[in-house]
Formats: structure tokens, C-alpha cells, sequence
């Protein structure tokens, strides 16, 4: 069976992709922040709970030994974990990077020495077409229109990180990906995107291509997105 960690997967995206992934088989472990929340969701799930905040270091050292010793190993980790501020100033500045971000870089260099040990490692970054520069200064596309400033620019590091990752750790599948706008908590303010389940058929969909599946670049559901 194929070991997945989900971060930010007590609801939304990452809850969904939780739900179609256990339907392929999957031995998935939810993180979240909020243990009440997280161990609810695995419960209604029928998944796995470890309490996860990836931005705070000793949560994630935690959370990973966790599935190290229940598994031995990890196959799958899907970087979902985000928020999106709409307020521009250094408080929201340091939380949009240290969760969109930093966090990716927590998680990712505590769940290496398990993704190792597993013969078709992935790792999944659900990042924005909002950190695309081609998207957002294309009068043609959405983004442009979106003054976004915080979540756009800690997006497009989240990318700029898992490209990076990939061409460190060749052995190891890394990709971001674009999942569509969706109708989330994150974006109920603005009142637009489709239903999470068709968002995350397209997480899932590049979580569970395989080794030959797309390493170090941007994905949306059409393919290579340019950024």
C-alpha cells in the first residue's frame, strides 16, 4: 500500500484528496493543526491522525516520527497546508511565508530520510496559478485582476522551492501543482470556484502517476503551467 501524509487535510482540497486517495488504497495519515479537528476528520475518514502545524518545528519532527514508526516508511507527501491574508503588512507578510513556504521546507526535510526508503517517492505541492508571473500579467487570465499580493508571492516560492527540491533529490518526484480556483473556506470572501472534489481529482491525479509522472515543474489539470 502506498504511505501518504497530507498536511492541512482536516478539510477543503486536502480532506478531499484524503477521501479519493483512501478509495485508491492508500494508508493516509491526516495532518492538521488543530488536533480535535484532525483526529474528527480521520475519524470520518477512516484515516490516520498526527498533529501537525507546519509551522512549528518540533510539531513536524513529531509528526513525522509518528508515521516512521507506525509505517517505516513514506511514499506520498502532499504539501496542502495554506493561507491566503489579505491584509498587506509584515504580521500577515510572515505568516502567509511561514506557512506557504517555510513550512513546505519544515515538512519537507523531516519527511526526507522516510521518502528515501520508499522505491516511488512523491512529493505534491498544492501550490497557485496566483504565483505564476505569465499568469498574473496576462490581462487574458484572472490572476491579473486579483490584487492578491502575499498569497501570490509566497506561491510562487512554494513552486520555486519544489523545482528546486527536484533537482536536489532526483530520486525523489517532485511537483507543484495548480488545482483550479475552488470553493473553499480560503475563498469564500470572494465567492468563486468549483467544487473541492474536482480540484483535488487533479492533486490526486499527479500524486499517483508514478515515477514517469512530471518532476520540477508547474501543473494545472491541461498540463505545464507556465510561471
Amino acid at each position: 500500500m502506498t504511505v501518504t501524509l497530507i498536511t492541512g487535510a482536516n478539510k477543503g482540497i486536502g480532506y478531499e484528496t484524503a477521501r479519493q486517495l483512501l478509495e485508491l488504497g492508500h494508508v493516509v495519515h491526516v495532518g492538521a493543526r488543530d488536533a480535535e479537528r484532525g483526529a474528527k476528520a480521520a475519524a470520518e475518514l477512516g484515516a490516520r491522525f498526527v498533529q501537525l502545524d507546519v509551522t512549528d518545528a518540533a510539531s513536524v519532527t513529531r509528526a513525522l516520527a509518528e508515521v516512521d514508526a507506525a509505517e517505516g516508511r513514506l511514499d506520498l507527501l502532499v504539501h496542502n497546508a495554506g493561507v491566503l491574508e489579505t491584509t498587506l503588512d509584515s504580521a500577515a507578510a510572515v505568516r502567509s511565508f511561514d506557512v506557504n513556504a517555510i513550512g513546505i521546507v519544515r515538512v519537507t526535510e523531516a519527511a526526507l530520510p522516510l521518502l528515501r526508503r520508499s522505491p516511488e517517492a512523491a512529493v505534491v505541492t498544492v501550490s497557485s496559478s496566483m504565483g505564476s508571473f505569465w499568469a498574473v500579467t496576462n490581462p487574458e487570465r484572472p490572476e491579473s485582476q486579483l490584487p492578491l499580493a502575499l498569497y501570490a508571492a509566497s506561491k510562487a516560492a512554494a513552486t520555486m522551492l519544489t523545482l528546486q527540491y527536484a533537482k536536489a533529490h532526483p530520486g525523489i518526484r517532485f511537483v507543484a501543482v495548480e488545482p483550479g480556483a475552488t470553493a473553499t473556506d480560503m475563498t469564500a470572501a470572494f465567492g468563486i470556484g468549483r467544487p473541492v472534489a474536482d480540484s483535488a481529482r487533479v492533486v490526486v491525479r499527479l500524486a499517483t502517476q508514478g515515477p514517469d509522472g512530471p518532476s520540477g515543474t508547474l501543473q494545472d489539470e491541461a498540463g505545464v503551467l507556465a510561471w
